[in-house]
């Protein structure tokens, strides 16, 4: 492996592309630090790591926004809102292609019809920048977060021009960066950005668990060896498991019919149609995750507000109970995110997914899968089948996801450190970086260099064409 590294910066085209992306995530990492104008950021700060300490809540979407913000919010800055709105805005329009014949269309007609789609992505991506910074803004106002200078006459006008250009500025920057790694760099340039910044917050978990450590026991609190232990096995099984189920396929055997030209017979040949097992990726996390944030928050401010009222009654009582029961760990929230988790597995792959058309372009190319008339019968075939090999997919992903919350919850860590054990950010991480390595790969064979798992290449050197 240490000899494919070498080989990277052996060939020039390859090792441009490495700088370049290194130095547009350089670039990013730099701006993340700018902050903006008016805002008091030691007191964001403050607010941010108490929040951080709370799984409930403001606390849980810190945590969860950290994730497409790329890094801790306890900094105000031009890239406080990440990447997130232009991700936002993609997973609508792929939503709303299942749903609009105009998109629908666009869609079938290819590079023309995509690059339509994606000018209207931007669009999207520049309004919900616009909401999203102004609800922003206006929780750091409401909070007192603001310098006090700012928030008299005019200059309360002056921070809202400057904080919304600034954050909508910065957030079309981050665009902008990743459709430059898309054509110079390597690996596809949000991932990459989204990845960094899921990164760069493992020293803060790494320190906080080092802070912690307790390796007498003779006083309470603190991680015990054994706890230190259980984190890091913990950590490598499910990167493990994350990598299986990534790469994870089911392949279904093809036979391409034969055909008769001149006195020549060909086609005739045996391959695969590979059907991924985790056909969905991170989604149904992700929406699972979005959605639970909602009761937590809303049970917390009913209980909060009839406790105050009458807090011997029985709304009181329900609220209370929902209140304790839908906070990270919990059972019921356990079940309910397993549950959601199921549900949008199914219903992302049935959006990506097309048996129908799957079954027209095997049969536009001559193939078919043996034992089975192409057409219809071929369609209901890799329904089936992708029916079954969902409900095993999501079940992985059910587990990966309500590690983070059972650990955060048993062991009394902060969410922000048991999440790098399973959840979202693990799964993109993971996913990202396979398909890095998997171009760095391709890159690596073409030029008949062995690459990162081995090959024909020789020992690192070059090999004489055949």
């Amino acid at each position: 492996m240490l000899q494919a590294f070498l080989n990277i910066f052996r060939i020039p085209d390859l090792r441009n592309k490495v700088v370049f992306t290194m130095a547009m995530l350089a670039i990013y990492r730099i701006g993340f630090w700018i902050p903006l104008p008016g805002v008091n950021q030691e007191a964001v700060k403050s607010a941010a790591s108490r929040a951080s300490e709370d799984a409930t809540g403001f606390g849980r979407l810190l945590d969860y926004a950290s994730i497409f913000s790329g890094g801790s919010l306890s900094q105000s800055t031009i890239f406080g809102l990440g990447i997130m709105p232009y991700i936002t805005a993609a997973i609508i329009f792929q939503l709303l292609q299942t749903a609009i014949p105009r998109l629908q269309e666009l869609k079938k007609e290819g590079a023309s019809g995509q690059q339509k789609i994606t000018e209207w992505t931007r669009y999207a991506t520049v309004g919900l920048c616009f909401i999203q910074s102004i609800m922003w803004l206006k929780y750091m106002v409401a909070s007192n977060l603001v310098k006090p200078e700012f928030l008299n006459g005019s200059e309360i006008a002056l921070y809202y021009t400057a904080g919304l250009t600034g954050l909508t500025a910065g957030s079309l920057f981050l665009m902008w960066l990743g459709e430059q790694i898309d054509k110079y760099g390597i690996g596809n340039g949000v991932s990459m950005i989204l990845t960094a910044g899921i990164i760069s917050q493992m020293p803060g978990a790494v320190t906080w668990v080092a802070k912690e450590f307790n390796p007498s026991q003779q006083t309470d609190g603190g991680i015990s060896p054994l706890g230190v232990l259980f984190l890091i096995c913990a950590f490598v099984f499910v990167v493990a498991g994350a990598i299986l189920i990534t790469v994870a396929q089911r392949r279904i055997p093809i036979q391409q019919a034969k055909q008769t030209r001149g006195r020549r017979q060909v086609g005739g040949q045996k391959h695969y149609l590979p059907l991924r097992i985790n056909h969905a990726g991170v989604m149904p996390i992700i929406f699972a995750s979005s959605l639970l944030i909602f009761p937590s928050a809303i049970f917390g401010y009913l209980s909060t507000l009839t406790s105050q009222s009458d807090p011997n009654s029985w709304l009181a009582a329900v609220t209370r109970f929902f209140a304790a029961n839908f906070q990270i760990g919990e059972y019921p929230y356990i079940v309910v995110e397993i549950i959601l988790i199921y549900f949008f597995s199914y219903f992302w792959t049935t959006i990506q997914f097309s048996p129908e058309d799957m079954s027209k372009q095997l049969r536009d190319h001559g193939s078919f899968i043996p034992g089975l008339r192409p057409g219809p019968r071929t369609a209901e075939y890799l329904e089936t089948v992708m029916e079954r090999i969902t409900y095993v997919g999501a079940g992985f992903l059910a587990i990966i996801a309500v590690i983070p919350s059972i650990v955060a919850k048993q062991m009394q860590i902060p969410f922000f450190v048991a999440s790098f054990l399973g959840g979202t950010g693990l799964l993109i991480v993971v996913s990202v970086g396979l398909d890095l390595i998997q171009r760095i790969e391709a890159n690596l064979l073409m030029r008949n260099y062995q690459g990162f798992f081995g090959g024909e290449g020789g020992r690192g050197g070059r090999q004489r064409p055949r």
